[in-house]
């Protein structure tokens, strides 16, 4: 729209040409964050930059040992946001923004140099952020008067120009550094060493690993090849197998109906022969025992009667000898009686050692020999 201004939001737009109103008015309106409406011809806007700058800074230092530093510094800036401090800045740099930077150097190199002068080398190398943080602390106010933030100060470098001061401090240092350099380089070395021996290792057994995997899958795949090349031929050998097991045991079925009809037509009528011939036998042995028994039982009766013939002789001839002898009976009657019981009582055992001297075995040729004593006799 003609005649209407926006700032940027890192722009303040200074509108001037119209007096404003009040004691403390500035000469121009700012305006920031909006746009406004400027009056051509009566008007005039101009813009004031509100975003980050850089100053460097490089100065010559004495430092509290009298010893020359040259010190670099970048000084981070930019204007203020309040109206104050954009009003302050407008003043001073609105002709010629440009001479920001320069003005913000010159006053950090007063400082830089005013603050190094109460320090050490040691100290300036060691405090670096304190020595920024000073600076920074000691330029405030004058940053401020001229309507400029600081943001940040960084010291960028450090040197002795030559002197070899910094170097000496460092060297100490550096020679320790060096050491456990060496040693940390050796560790890493014999670290990697160590590491690659693994991996090498790792290698190797991955590679086995997978040669013995390889050779198993070949095995199992020739396995397979060769049972499907024997599935042919195993399978014919299996049926051949399955027709020779059917006919055995249909030999074996026809073997037990053979052997069971030789059974019923030999054995078996071989087996009632021989019961009846062994008991045909068992009866003619009964009868042959019984026979011979019987025959053992009539000649002992026939020598009890022999012997029964024979005792009155036995008597008598016992009584002949004892007609001559002298004796002497006690007793009367009863010593009679005595002796005659004596005489029979040894009767009777001269019958008895005559019937056990002349009974025979109880053999089948017990008759006759009885037979042939009784002739004898």
């Amino acid at each position: 729209m003609f005649g209407y201004r926006v700032p940027a939001p890192n722009e303040a737009l200074l509108i001037s040409g119209r007096k404003q109103r009040g004691a403390d008015a500035l000469p121009f309106k700012i305006v920031t964050g909006h746009g406004a409406f400027v009056a051509p011809i009566f008007s005039k806007a101009t813009r004031l930059t509100l975003a980050m700058q850089e100053a460097e800074v490089e100065e010559d230092c004495y430092t509290k040992q009298g010893l020359t530093v040259r010190v670099q510094a970048v000084i981070a800036f930019k204007v203020g946001d309040d109206h104050e401090s954009i009003a302050a800045a407008a003043r001073r740099f609105q002709g010629d923004q440009s001479q920001m930077p320069i003005l913000v150097g010159r006053i950090f190199s007063g400082h830089l140099r005013s603050i190094i002068g109460s320090m050490t080398v040691e100290a300036i190398i060691r405090e670096q952020q304190t020595l920024a943080d000073a600076i920074v602390d000691a330029s405030k106010i004058e940053m401020a008067r001229i309507g400029l933030d600081v943001d940040s100060l960084q010291i960028s470098r450090i040197d002795d120009k030559g002197v070899g001061y910094i170097k000496a401090l460092a060297a100490p240092h550096q020679a320790r550094v060096n050491q456990e350099a060496k040693v940390a380089q050796a560790a890493a070395d014999q670290a990697s060493s160590m590491a690659q021996q693994e991996s090498m290792r790792y290698q190797a057994e991955y590679a086995r690993e997978t040669a013995i995997a390889q050779a198993k899958y070949q095995a199992e795949i020739d396995h397979a090849q060769q049972t499907a090349a024997q599935a042919g031929p195993l399978a014919a050998a299996q049926a051949q197998q399955s027709v020779l097991v059917e006919r055995s045991l249909v030999a074996q079925k026809n073997a037990e109906l053979r052997q069971a009809e030789l059974v019923a037509e030999v054995v078996k009528p071989a087996q009632a022969e021989a019961e009846r011939i062994t008991t045909l036998a068992r009866a003619q042995a009964d009868a042959t025992k019984l026979s011979a028994e019987a025959a053992a039982a009539q000649d002992r009766i026939a020598l009890d009667q022999l012997v029964i013939q024979q005792l009155p002789e036995l008597l008598r001839a016992a009584a002949q000898g004892l007609q001559g002898a002298n004796l002497t009976v006690l007793d009367g009657a009863e010593g009679l009686n005595s002796v005659v019981a004596s005489l029979s009582a040894q009767g009777m055992a001269l019958l008895d050692a005559v019937r056990k001297g002349m009974t025979a075995p109880t053999t089948p040729d017990a008759p006759t020999a009885v037979i042939a004593h009784r002739e004898a006799a």
